[in-house]
Parts: C-alpha cells; structure tokens; sequence
C-alpha cells in the first residue's frame, strides 16, 4: 500500500467515529497526494454495499467550483473581463450592474436563496422565471463589493452565463470542456447507478427519512452535481495545479486569492472566498476548495496549499453530514504520520549579471539582503524582521513583485555610466549600496553636511 498500515488504521477509525457519531447511512473519505487517491475507505451502507471511490453522491456547491471554472476560461479567451456587469450578458433584473468577478466571490451583495420555495426541495424553473421572481428591486442585501454575502443565486445567474456565451446548457460545456479531458466520467447532473439516497435522519431515533430530489433548473449551477471520491480526487489534482493545459496556472493561482473575508464578530479571521474557492486558515496553514450540502447529502473537498497539495474529499448521504473537522483531521493524521519529503536541492546556473546585483542593499539606513532562490528575488530586511520582498521574471525580462506591499510593482536596477548597479529602484522606494549614497539617485538629495555626530556631542 501507499502508506503505512498504522497509518491506515488512525485513518480508518477517524471515519469510522464520525459515521457512528454523527449517525451517517452512509460515508465514504480518501487522501489525495501528489494527485494520487493514497487512501480511501467507506463506512454504512449503500443498498448492500460498503460505499467506495466510484459510489456516486450528491457534490452540492463544490458545483460552483466547475462554475468558474468556465467563467475563467472564458475570461482568459477574451470572451469577458470580470469587472464587466453580469447584465451586459444576460438579463438579470437588478442584479444586471453587479460584476461578474464580484458575483464569482460571492462578494456581489445579492440576496443568499430564491425567493421561495425553498430552491434545493423543490423542482427548479428557467431563469426567466428566477429574474422575474428574484431579481427584483429588493435582490441586494449589500453594496455591491461591501462585504462577503454568499449567494446561491449569483451562482444561477454564472451558469446562465456560461449558457448564454456558449449557446449550450453549462452542464454540457462543462461536461466537454473539463469532465471528459479529466477522465471525470461519473460526474453527471442527475443520480446514475451506484449511487447513495439522500436521507434524513431522525433527531431523537435512529430512523431515516428520504429526502427528495429534482431538477433546480435555473439553480443548478449553484449545487446539483453529482461526484464520486474518485472524480472529486482528479479534480482536486486539476484545482491544485495540475492543470492538463485546461486553464493557465496564473489563473488558477488567482481562483485561490483571498478576495472576501467571512467575518464573525469577535472571531479570528479562519474563511475567506477567492474566485469559486472557499479559503480557510487553520493554525496557519492554509486550505482552499469547497464544502457542498444539499437535502440528504454533505461533502467537502479540502485542498493543503503547500508541498504534496495533500487533498481530503468526503461524501455522506445524511442532511446533517459529518463534522467540519472531519478533513481536517483526516488530513493532520497524513501530514504527520507521513509527513511529505522535500525535493532535493540542486545548483543552479545564474548570469554574471544578475550575479552582480545580490547581496546588501540599503533602503535609507535600513539594511536588506538580495539574493536569489531558484527562480525568485528575495529582497529581505536584515533585522529579524523577516518580511521579504519577492519578484519574478516578467515577459519583458524584467523583475515584478508577486507578494507584500511591493506585489505588482517593478524593481529596475539604476546604473551608472560604466553599467554597473548603483541603485535599485522598487516602485520609487530606491534602495542603495551604502546608506544614502550621495552617488547614487536619492529622493531629496543627499544633506552636503553628510553623517556628521550631533550637534553639541563633538569633543
């Protein structure tokens, strides 16, 4: 096996005490690393089966991930940019002026749930009938971009999108464009054979009551998928980097940017939202990926932003579903009982050019550190405080910030007449060989008095 048997065995246990504790008919959880299924197990039943990696479940809004998935690619063909109101594609009633990027993080201010019935009991209509009986005056809960407000119904109005930009249903761009390149063959919009039956389970007996199911039409882009272990693990691979030329890493990177905060009075900052990425932040490390819940049915897909992209998928057919630690803990027992081995570190050519630009730079009288770690400048202050400033090669071959304050802005070496760097300058701030080189080009000049002891202290 891939991991070890004791290992194994910590796993098989965490789930099992999750199925008797939270009484679930049935749940099935695997271990993803390196964009293998390294472990998977299943606990209850499905009919007279134990459930595995091919028993389908319903993957309720881990749907909207496939979402935007599609809208991004049609950003990146140029079809849309994401600051374009979702009216100039479809109508929208009044939601038509929100953007499309701020619809994707949920951080568009639109009403939470349909007006009514409840949308995820009961069978869905077009979004002609969703506009005219939900996007009216009242449909904006918030200014648009004020706050994270999570919104099933954005996510009906992205899939209507999707339709409308490539005049097929989103279900059947999707199914083209990402299911089938992935060799994802058991997603699909409504149950297929083995699949689990959605239940309720009584609060106060151990009896279950089935829950119904239906087409949502309009809605569906918000959760009507269903998955099985084995396809969420590929499209974990597919999230985590993976990306079979399907969609640009840059991209990808972007989906997982923290755009909103999920905000709880009093509570540290734990969840976020990017583009159709949940984000949260446990203890410092870092998750991205997507819980799903609908009537009979909970899921979760939990990607480690960090080396291995150690991945937890899970699936139980029981409206009130396992417990939120359940990835988590799955996840802490691999990470150290199998902790994941660091590739080997080589040499590396590096131009005499670039050469010549590392080492002790001053910004001012602060001293900072250049140097190069693989493919990235690392421009770092030299006093325990460890904040690094890091660049890399632009298109141009240039040097561009990717993080910190200096993210975006370029550092352009200044040189003097002979060619050689007297000064670098990162977005304005300039940073010199000596502090406050009066030969280097310092904002403000350099005082004709120079470093001189204070006055009244000379001997």
């Amino acid at each position: 096996s891939m991991i070890e048997e004791r290992t194994r065995r910590l796993l098989d246990v965490r789930l099992a005490r999750d199925q008797a504790d939270q009484r679930l008919p049935s749940v099935a959880a695997g271990l993803v690393r390196d964009g293998e299924l390294i472990w998977s197990a299943g606990r209850g039943r499905v009919g007279d089966r134990t459930p595995d990696p091919d028993t389908q479940y319903r993957a309720g809004s881990i749907t909207k991930t496939f979402v935007a998935v599609a809208v991004l690619r049609l950003r990146d063909a140029g079809r849309l940019t994401l600051s374009d109101p979702i009216g100039d594609y479809l109508d929208a009633g009044s939601a038509g002026p929100m953007t499309i990027g701020q619809l994707l993080s949920h951080s568009a201010g639109l009403r939470a749930e349909t007006s009514g019935p409840w949308w995820e009991r009961t069978p869905g209509s077009s979004l002609d009938d969703l506009a005219a009986s939900s996007l009216g005056p009242d449909a904006a809960r918030f200014r648009p971009g004020r706050r994270f407000h999570y919104s099933n119904v954005g996510y009906g109005l992205l899939g209507g999108l999707v339709t409308a930009l490539h005049g097929q249903p989103w279900q059947d761009v999707i199914a083209e464009e990402l299911l089938t390149p992935l060799g994802m063959s058991r997603t699909t919009t409504r149950p297929q054979p083995p699949h689990a039956t959605g239940y309720a389970v009584h609060p106060h007996a151990d009896l279950l009551l089935a829950e119904p199911e239906h087409d949502a039409g309009a809605m569906a882009p918000a959760g009507q998928l269903w998955t099985t272990l084995a396809d969420l693990a590929k499209w974990g691979r597919f999230l985590a980097g993976d990306a079979d030329g399907l969609l640009a890493a840059d991209t990808l990177a972007e989906m997982r940017e923290p755009i909103v905060i999920a905000e709880l009075p009093g509570q540290s900052w734990a969840a976020g939202y990017g583009l159709g990425l949940q984000l949260w932040n446990v203890g410092g490390v870092r998750y991205y990926g997507h819980t799903g819940s609908m009537p009979g049915f909970f899921a979760i897909l939990q990607i480690t932003d960090g080396p291995g992209s150690d991945t937890a998928v899970a699936a139980a057919n029981s409206t009130t579903g396992f417990s939120w630690a359940l990835g988590l803990d799955l996840l802490g027992i691999l990470a150290s009982s199998e902790p994941v081995c660091p590739p080997e570190w080589t040499p590396a050519d590096v131009s005499s050019e670039l050469l010549a630009l590392l080492g002790t730079w001053y910004w001012g009288p602060v001293q900072f550190t250049l140097r190069l770690a693989s493919d990235t400048l690392e421009l770092r202050r030299e006093d325990g405080n460890s904040r690094a400033f890091r660049f890399r090669r632009d298109a141009d071959g240039g040097w561009t910030g990717i993080d910190g304050y200096q993210a975006g802005e370029p550092l352009v070496p200044v040189r003097g007449p002979d060619g050689v760097a007297t000064a670098l300058d990162v977005g304005s701030f300039i940073y010199t060989r000596t502090p406050y080189d009066p030969d280097a080009p310092i904002p403000g000049g350099f005082d004709p008095e120079g470093w001189h002891a204070a006055p009244g202290q000379l001997s």
